[in-house]
C-alpha cells in the first residue's frame, strides 16, 4: 500500500462549466464556479481534490483541457480529474498540464488497453480507476459505467483486481445508490474491494456526517474517504456553504490513525 494514512478530499461535479450536486446524478443543483471552490479549498488545507466533468463522458465529449489547466494552476493540493478520458494520449496531455491523478472509468469496461498504455506513458501512480457500483434488489453488486447507466455484468471485486493488473495504481469505488443521500458509506461494498486490491482505495457515495467519514476510517485504516454533497451543503434546506474539516477535527475524527 502507497496509502499510509487517511485522506479526505472533497469531489466536485462539473456540469456545463459549473459545479453541480445531485442525488444519483439526478436534477443537478447549482453550487458555483469551479476555480472559486478551488480557492476556497486551499485555504482550508485540503488532502486532495477530485474533480469530475459528469457531461463529458454522457455527451462523448473530449476533457475541458482550458477548464483543468486553470484548476491545475490555481490548486495547491493534488488534483484528480476525471470525465471524457477514452485514450492514453489524453491521459498524458491532462498529466502535462500538472494533474497529479486522471481519473478512468467507463473506458476501462470497453478497452483495458488504454490503461495499460497509459501506465507506459505516465506510471500507474497517476492513474485512478473509478467503478461506480450499483447494489440489485438481490444484494448482488454490479459494476456500472456510462455515469452509472450502463451494467457490465462484472464483479466490483473481480473488476477492480483487474484493473490493477492493468496499471491502476489507485481504484475508487462509488456507491451510485448512496450518491448523495447523505446516509452513509456502503461498508459491505468497500470491505469487498478492499480486500481483493492492494492499491490505495477511495470511497465515495453517502457521507451526509463527520461521522461516516470516521465509521469508514476505523474500520479500514489508511483509505481515501471522498466527500461531495457534506462539504458544499449545511442545513436541512442544503443551502451551499463550501467546507473542510479543521486539522483538529481531522485529529478527533481519525483518534489518532
Amino acid at each position: 500500500m502507497i496509502l499510509f494514512r487517511p485522506l479526505v478530499l472533497p469531489c466536485l461535479l462539473v456540469h456545463h462549466g459549473d459545479l453541480v450536486k445531485a442525488v444519483r446524478d439526478d436534477n443537478p443543483k447549482y453550487i458555483g464556479v469551479p476555480r472559486d471552490a478551488v480557492r476556497i479549498f486551499n485555504e482550508e488545507g485540503v488532502d486532495e481534490l477530485m474533480v469530475l466533468d459528469i457531461d463529458a463522458t454522457a455527451r462523448a465529449r473530449d476533457p475541458d483541457l482550458a477548464l483543468i489547466e486553470k484548476l491545475a494552476c490555481e490548486c495547491r493540493m493534488p488534483l484528480c480529474y476525471g470525465g471524457g478520458v477514452r485514450q492514453a494520449e489524453q491521459v498524458e496531455t491532462i498529466v502535462a498540464l500538472g494533474v497529479e491523478k486522471v481519473a478512468l472509468s467507463s473506458v476501462l469496461g470497453r478497452d483495458g488497453s488504454v490503461l495499460r498504455e497509459a501506465a507506459r506513458r505516465v506510471g500507474s501512480q497517476s492513474l485512478v480507476a473509478v467503478l461506480d457500483v450499483r447494489r440489485h434488489g438481490a444484494g448482488v453488486y454490479e459494476v456500472f459505467v456510462d455515469n452509472g447507466r450502463t451494467a457490465t455484468g462484472r464483479a466490483p471485486a473481480a473488476f477492480a483486481r483487474e484493473c490493477t493488473e492493468e496499471g491502476a495504481g489507485e481504484i475508487v469505488i462509488n456507491s451510485v445508490d448512496r450518491d448523495g443521500t447523505m446516509q452513509g458509506y456502503d461498508l459491505e461494498l468497500v470491505d469487498l474491494v478492499r480486500s481483493s486490491v492492494d492499491v490505495p482505495l477511495t470511497v465515495l457515495g453517502g457521507a451526509g456526517a463527520l461521522q461516516h467519514i470516521r465509521d469508514v476510517v476505523q474500520r479500514f485504516g489508511a483509505i481515501g474517504a471522498a466527500v461531495g454533497s457534506l462539504f458544499v451543503f449545511k442545513g436541512p434546506y442544503r443551502a451551499v456553504l463550501i467546507s473542510y474539516p479543521s486539522r483538529d477535527e481531522k485529529t478527533r475524527l481519525f483518534g489518532g490513525t
